[in-house]
């Protein structure tokens, strides 16, 4: 019984808390420690701020302890998670040290950081299918446009649902996850619509819902909310409004059967 104090008087040090030391008569003592010395229980009265004693037989020793036990418990977990927080935030500086200098994307696999390659971009007249410009280099003309990347699948692979990218930019604009739409020779990143009177063009993406960290001017972390399925997909750095989206691609496969 003399461990169960020094126990007690531990954890609730650390807990910063009191314990009820319950009678058999279904009231309670609120106690800050006590102890069981032969026949009687001392306890350490908080409502009358000091030491008292009764007999042992009074006392619901087992529903007591196990309240000392569960405040334990509570307390280890709380410890525990403590602990796994700040080796992760160690961690998490860690990697962010070792993010490479040069602009772009890089998927996080493990310590491993590979920076994904950016894509050329093609912007078409859906009228004409006249090539307009590469990389948004002229002004476009009114209606539909479409802007797309050459090839029906990334190069780069990967066969997580729930990829982790680093995104250092050049400067701070707008970035996302997108889904590309497969088309025979190539891959939609949007379609913009033009208007005749000045009006800004109007962008359509099938933007992906992501979440996103920054740690630094112009870097950031980004990755999905939820699992993605396998497809076509790009991060994408873009100016709202004005049609100069920078793209790099990535294909997510069915991981394999294990």
């Amino acid at each position: 019984m003399r461990r169960l104090l020094i126990f007690f008087l531990l954890a609730t040090t650390a807990f910063a808390a009191n314990v009820r030391l319950y009678l058999k008569d279904g009231d309670y003592q609120m106690v800050r420690e006590y102890a069981v010395e032969g026949d009687r229980v001392k306890f350490y009265s908080v409502d009358r701020r000091g030491w008292e004693e009764m007999p042992l037989e009074l006392v619901d020793l087992k529903k007591t302890e196990k309240e000392v036990a569960d405040k334990a418990a509570a307390l280890a977990e709380t410890l525990k998670q403590e602990k796994e927080e700040d080796q992760a935030i160690k961690a998490d500086r860690k990697q962010v040290a070792e993010v490479p200098q040069n602009i772009g994307p890089y998927f996080i696999d493990g310590p491993k950081m590979t920076l994904l390659e950016e894509n050329k971009v093609t912007i078409e007249d859906s009228k004409s299918r006249r090539i307009l410009q590469v990389l948004v280099s002229a002004p476009i003309i009114a209606g539909k446009s479409t802007v797309t990347i050459d090839g029906k699948a990334a190069k780069f692979r990967i066969t997580t649902a729930t990829p982790e990218f680093y995104f250092r930019l050049a400067q701070e604009e707008r970035f996302t996850i997108i889904k590309l739409d497969p088309k025979k020779t190539d891959r939609v990143v949007e379609t913009v619509d033009i208007l005749p009177n000045g009006e800004a063009p109007v962008e359509n993406q099938k933007q992906v819902a992501v979440f996103k960290k920054q740690y630094a001017p112009q870097l950031h972390k980004i990755w999905p909310e939820q699992p993605l399925e396998p497809g076509e997909y790009a991060l994408v750095e873009y100016t709202e409004g004005q049609v100069n989206v920078r793209v790099w691609e990535f294909g997510v496969d069915k991981a394999p059967r294990k």
